[in-house]
């Protein structure tokens, strides 16, 4: 055992005042032979649960504490002995946070009284309250000070702290706080006061601070640590610092054997129950279960009832009662109130979910694994995640926050991290480089997936030589990961039965009537706490502005629960790519594959769903797939144990559910267990659990009699994938709604397609796309009008009229002025419209330009000019500037087409690549429509409006372009040294001319480019 540890130590997150991450500095403390560390962040515990998985990982003793500045800038720091200790500590830590200003967080002493059970303080460094009046030359007044800290503490719990970093005044400081504390009869305890792991952090962590004052550091050198000493020293180190006060080190070793806070609130994180007390939880669940079973199965109800008793046994087990019924209230208050509301995710795969009408899948129909999503052996809660129709999610969120009381309810955060622009801004800020040199290193940055370092490298070989930029180039990879601000989660709430004040501290989110723990995601989910997603989905309301449309036009429209998920208007539009405005499956990569896939039946558009991702294009699970789809390659398993499970992706694992029957077929493994092991391989966090897995599997599959080699191979396969694989449930909710978006697309397009121009933004094209492919579905779509639109689009009939929301700078309050202005009667001309609307002239111009007026004069030029006459006058009417009327060109058509994208960025008439036709056509531009008689292999030319650019990190540098023409979308493909070589066309331009080879496979058309021009 070493003999001194650090109990005062701050991480990164002491945003941007530490400079080294709570493994870094773990594992430095184990490098250094200590057998326990404590993390003091400022005003925080951001990263205490982190720092507990990492010391457990290392066999360190973690010692949870944070350093709290009290009013008038000094500081304390307080160690959390006990769970006591630590619920006082947060409580603490959030009342300080919600008193102050964001980033000026200060502890009035008096907060103190009543909160000081079960802590340990140190009367911190220079900084501290005691040691700064020492400085001062006001003995007398810190004598004083350290008496009121051992009335709230006691002589017990509180130590006179003591460093020495070999600084001017370091000793006479020492000797004043020795004389104090044996005056008082208080103990010593040394501490080197540590912001960074090694000596070299002290770099990175004066440019933090130069950052956190938006300062270069020339200009902060007063607020900079005077050298680089508080660091992480090995305790030989600090023993020859405090040789005459051995005690002060031993004391180190007593506190953090004095202090043990377990961060697993499992049995204290469990929610509050939403029904009253009459009857225990778990008999309310299965109730209710049992009562909504019968509708749902009414031929299968043997196996319906058999899962249903398996999932409420594991249910009662884990003590998860009350958070199901709490789902289910919230799904039920939204749905009392017409808030269209859907589960999805790993919960998809739970009958007892399905029953509770929080999913709309039915997990026996699609043979979903409910261990994916929980089993008796988890060791971290289950998460359910609800999409909700965006415009109305606020009402939820408010009723959580009413119904179970903001003491008990908290949104999770986000910790902002350094990433590569962010990087080259901030760091070199603070080195004070030239400002647009940074803004040309930034700019590149912008492009496709080059690594960081290599175009920083590139970008830093004309500064050879020189130190601010070689210091530049450090920095910025050192700074990467780094948090450097918190934000809210856009959906992950905690509600728990224990006020949760007392597990985590809390701080006022910037958005009014909103608090967020101090801890993301994977934090809450490794303390055991439970976290319900609320999440905003637009697509959810443009399914309910849709189903609202086809009511509201005199028909009765579907229940989309209801849906058979067979109808071939669907799987037609999904084998020919036809997919523009569907949920999910639009992109041109998801375009790309369906064509390859064919999807004939539900099941394949799950499959679909999660192939094209990230992870699996990254893990090679893509291209095998589709070439054994499309009978390239024959299907071939390495077992036949992995058949049955992997039949239905065609050898290939996919879904994460997989990689759990392969580890329980295989390895013999339960449920449980092999969910535990796919939780390691997919956290990355442990290569020790991952090899106490992989011997586990060995020894299981070989009492199967499979042959070692194998067993090797399957086990590196699901290692691979468990990373990369889809959470199967996950992508047949998803799949639920890519049909019915389909469906309503097919059999309402009208009311469909308007109601995705009342969403926007979504999806992957802009409005003029969407109008484009609402025309090619037989759908017209009218102009703005005075008289006749809305704020939103509306429908006439089966034709879509332009809402006022279309209209540039008229704004919801422009447009809902219009509206109000109008009800009484419409507007009768320009001049009637000008004195009863008053709106700026700007924003009439526009409505001009959008053709919102033409039934009125006809020419857009001419109502221009009659608006330029009139002048508002402020209690009578508008007058005309007395002149002569004047001889106009009337406006053209082209004229009219380019002025109305200019306004509204959408067209009710021509498309905009018909005033560029005649232009690209004479330099040998054919159409989209002419591609398909074109061999493939040729060299082409065309031309389109650039609707979507994509340089996604798996595609090694290549840029996907899609052009839209008057009639069809054409994909073009950059490769990465075209795209350097003209980096501003592709980049920046919006009407391009494309040269280059055409490709043609399995029915999708692509240009490889050679080159481009701007039109």
């Amino acid at each position: 055992m070493s003999k001194y540890v650090e109990l005062h130590c701050h991480s990164c997150f002491s945003l941007l005042r530490g400079a080294s991450t709570p493994e870094e500095l773990v594992a430095r403390a184990a490098h250094l032979g200590m057998h326990a560390l404590a993390l003091t962040d400022r005003h925080g515990l951001y990263g205490a649960v982190r720092f507990a998985v990492a010391a457990r990982e290392a066999g360190i003793h973690p010692v949870q504490g944070a350093e709290l500045v009290l009013r008038g800038g000094q500081h304390l720091v307080l160690l959390a002995e006990d769970r006591t200790g630590y619920a006082n500590l947060c409580r603490l830590i959030t009342r300080a946070q919600r008193a102050g200003e964001k980033g000026e967080t200060q502890l009035e002493v008096e907060w103190l009284a009543g909160h000081t059970r079960g802590l340990i303080a140190l009367t911190g460094g220079r900084g501290g309250w005691v040691p700064h009046l020492l400085l001062q030359g006001r003995p007398k007044r810190a004598e004083e000070a350290l008496e009121r800290l051992r009335a709230l503490f006691g002589p017990h719990h509180l130590y006179v702290e003591i460093q020495h970093h070999l600084r001017r005044g370091d000793d006479p400081l020492l000797g004043a706080l020795v004389d104090l504390a044996r005056r008082e009869d208080l103990p010593l305890v040394a501490t080197n006061e540590v912001y960074y792991a090694e000596r070299g952090g002290h770099r990175l962590r004066d440019v933090l601070v130069a950052i956190d004052h938006n300062r270069p550091l020339q200009e902060v050198e007063g607020r900079l640590l005077p050298n680089s000493e508080y660091y992480l020293k090995a305790p030989e180190q600090m023993a020859r610092l405090f040789a005459r006060h051995p005690q002060a080190l031993e004391n180190t070793l007593r506190i953090a054997e004095r202090c043990h806070v377990d961060l697993s609130f499992r049995s204290r994180a469990l929610p509050p129950s939403p029904l009253d007390a009459d009857r225990p939880p778990h008999v309310a669940l299965a109730r209710l279960c049992r009562r909504a079973l019968p509708p749902r199965y009414p031929r299968n109800a043997e196996a319906a009832h058999r899962q249903l008793r398996h999932e409420l046994a594991v249910i009662r087990e884990t003590h998860l009662s009350t958070y199901f019924l709490l789902v289910w209230d919230i799904v039920r208050y939204a749905r009392e109130r017409g808030i269209l509301v859907r589960g999805r995710g790993s919960a998809a795969s739970s009958i007892v979910a399905y029953l509770l009408d929080i999913t709309n899948v039915d997990p026996l129909a699609h043979d979903l694994l409910f261990e994916r999503f929980l089993s008796a052996e988890s060791r971290v809660m289950p998460d359910i995640d609800l999409d909700i129709c965006s415009r109305r999610r606020e009402e939820v969120i408010q009723y959580v926050y009413k119904r179970y009381g903001e003491a008990h309810v908290g949104m999770a955060c986000n910790y902002v991290t350094y990433r590569a622009r962010s990087a080259v801004r901030d760091v070199g800020k603070a080195l004070g480089l030239p400002p647009d040199g940074l803004a040309r290193l930034s700019g590149k940055l912008r492009g496709p997936g080059r690594p960081f370092a290599e175009i920083l490298e590139e970008a830093l070989t004309p500064h050879t030589g020189n130190v601010r930029w070689e210091a530049f180039g450090a920095l910025c990879r050192e700074i990467q990961g780094l948090p450097r601000h918190l934000s809210i989660h856009v959906g992950g709430m905690c509600i728990t039965r224990t006020p949760l004040v007392e597990l985590v501290p809390l701080e006022p989110a910037t958005m009014p009537g909103r608090v967020v723990t101090q801890w993301d995601k994977d934090g809450l989910e490794d303390a055991g706490l439970i976290k319900l997603d609320l999440l905003s989905l637009r697509t959810l309301s443009v399914l309910d502005d849709a189903l609202t449309l086809i009511e509201e036009g005199g028909q009765s429209p579907p229940d989309l629960d209801r849906l058979s998920l067979d109808d071939p208007a669907v799987y037609e539009a999904l084998c020919t790519a036809d997919t523009v405005g569907a949920f999910q499956v639009e992109s041109r990569a998801q375009q790309q594959a369906l064509v390859k896939m064919k999807p004939r039946c539900f099941a394949d558009i799950a499959v679909e769903v999660a192939l094209i991702r990230p992870g699996p294009l990254q893990g090679n699970m893509v291209r095998p797939f589709f070439r054994r789809r499309m009978g390239r390659e024959p299907v071939r398993h390495l077992h036949p144990l992995l058949a049955p499970i992997l039949e239905e992706t065609l050898g290939v694992i996919v879904f994460q559910e997989q990689v759990i029957r392969v580890a329980m077929a295989m390895g013999g493994f339960s449920a449980g267990e092999a969910d535990m092991l796919r939780r390691a391989m997919s956290r990355h966090r442990s290569q020790e659990a991952v090899d106490a897995f992989r011997g586990r599997f060995l020894r299981g599959a070989q009492a199967k009699g499979v042959p070692e080699s194998v067993t090797e191979e399957v086990f590196d396969q699901l290692a691979g994938f468990a990373s990369y694989g889809f959470c199967k449930s996950h992508a047949v909710a998803f799949a639920k709604t890519t049909y019915d978006t389909l469906y309503l697309r097919a059999h309402y397009p009208a009311a469909y397609y308007c109601a995705v121009l009342n969403n926007q933004p979504m999806g992957f094209y802009p409005p003029r796309v969407i109008v484009g492919d609402a025309r090619r579905h037989g759908v017209k779509v009218r102009a703005v009008h005075v008289n006749a639109s809305g704020i939103e689009c509306r429908l006439e009939g089966e034709a879509i009229r332009l809402g006022f929301m279309y209209v540039d700078g008229l704004g919801e309050a422009g447009a809902e002025h219009i509206v109000e202005a109008r009800e009484k009667r419409a507007y009768d001309d320009l001049e009637d419209f000008w004195r009863r609307t008053r709106l700026p002239r700007r924003a009439v111009e526009n409505l001009i330009l959008a053709g919102a007026m033409d039934h009125w004069q006809g020419d857009r030029r001419r109502l221009l000019w009659q608006l330029g006459r009139l002048r508002p006058q402020e209690d009578t009417l508008p007058l005309s500037v007395p002149c002569e009327d004047a001889t106009l060109e009337p406006m053209g058509p082209d004229e009219a087409l380019l002025r109305e994208y200019g306004a509204t960025g959408v067209a009710a008439g021509d498309h905009l690549m018909a005033l560029f036709r005649s232009q690209v056509q004479e330099r040998g531009a054919v159409t989209s429509r002419a591609l398909w008689e074109i061999e493939p292999g040729s060299r082409v030319r065309v031309a389109g409006m650039v609707s979507a650019r994509q340089a996604p990190p798996t595609a090694k540098g290549f840029v996907f372009l899609t052009l839209e023409d008057e009639w069809e979308l054409m994909d073009v493909i950059v490769a990465p040294d075209l795209y350097q070589a003209q980096r501003s066309i592709w980049r920046d331009g919006i009407v391009l001319l494309v040269q280059g080879r055409l490709q043609r496979a399995n029915g999708h058309v692509s240009i490889r480019a050679e080159k481009g021009w701007r039109v």
